[in-house]
């Protein structure tokens, strides 16, 4: 295991990337020759930086929110430029869209997935996996002061779908999915430190579908629930159960359709609803939100356009 540690403060952090960006030296070993693990502190302050009120960017997150009252976060949408491999985020702006986009300044090229996490619970994300093109998993995080990073494990390039929903097991942490190229599905359970245990199958049958998203409560019952599309566009919701043995109720159909879009994807509340919404990207760049609401019958709302010339991207 490889652990990286960095100690700042949120306004140090800043000076520092200021300091780097500006003369291209390294500050310690804190800006050495760019690699995955750099390039993770430097999203990982970057959302930090910007959760504490910095001139980085200022979202709505969850104004007041303590840590442990927040069951569905929410998260910024984290975006490579598919020519230049330039790391870009999106933070929410307090009315169900985001604001203008953030350079990150690093090359993201090398992931194929990010999956955020809110250990604390607060409604922001303070963690995250990176599943690395080449099979490396890493977790980054942050304690608010200091941002450390590590190897999980080689070998994730068995799965074509990783994601993480939150809670699927039901001890409280944010977990993993992952889809081989069977179409197996499988559930690994996160610990706090972000490391994960022996998987559990879930099912085959799961590559049927196209897209898997989900980040959060769909459906109020306290368990982390996902949404898959197969390929005919129509869009299924599975209720998580709480019970990493079984983590998914049968499934049930919301509509069709979808195939409207290249990519689906949830970045957990992003309308401060308190539920959990998906973002959806037309082939021509147009991003729409479709805020959750609950129903579990019809659980989204219809569709609000967000953005635009967002096919530049690939949104991880």
């Amino acid at each position: 295991m490889t652990i990286v540690q960095r100690r700042r403060t949120s306004q140090r952090v800043l000076a520092l990337v200021a300091v780097a960006a500006a003369t291209a030296t390294t500050v310690g070993t804190a800006f050495a020759a760019p690699g995955p693990a750099d390039a993770d502190l430097r999203l990982a302050r970057a959302q930090a930086a910007h959760h504490d009120g910095s001139p980085a960017g200022r979202g709505h997150g969850r104004p007041g929110a303590a840590p442990g009252e927040v069951v569905t976060p929410t998260f910024d949408l984290t975006a490579v430029d598919r020519q230049s491999g330039n790391l870009y985020l999106y933070f929410a702006d307090g009315q169900g869209g985001f604001g203008p986009r953030y350079d990150v300044g690093v090359d993201y090229s090398s992931s194929a997935a990010v999956a955020d996490v809110d250990r604390d619970k607060d409604g922001h994300g303070d963690g995250f996996w990176n599943f690395q093109k080449d099979g490396l998993l890493t977790y980054t995080w942050s304690d608010g002061h200091d941002g450390y990073t590590k190897d999980i494990g080689p070998g994730w390039q068995i799965y074509d779908k990783v994601l993480s929903p939150g809670d699927l097991g039901g001890a409280g942490d944010a977990d993993v999915i992952g889809r081989d190229a069977s179409g197996v599905l499988w559930l690994y359970l996160g610990y706090p430190d972000g490391e994960l245990t022996a998987r559990h199958r879930v099912g085959g049958g799961w590559g049927q579908y196209t897209e898997i998203a989900g980040q959060g409560d769909l459906d109020d019952d306290g368990h982390a629930d996902i949404v898959a599309r197969d390929r005919a566009g129509t869009l299924w919701l599975y209720r998580g159960t709480g019970d990493y043995t079984n983590p998914f109720e049968a499934r049930t159909r919301i509509g069709g359709g979808w195939n409207t879009y290249d990519r689906i994807l949830s970045v957990g509340d992003l309308d401060g609803d308190g539920h959990a919404d998906l973002v959806a990207r037309t082939s021509g760049g147009d991003l729409y939100r479709y805020s959750g609401n609950g129903n579990v019958s019809d659980p989204f709302d219809n569709a609000v356009k967000i953005g635009r010339g967002f096919d530049i991207y690939n949104l991880l």
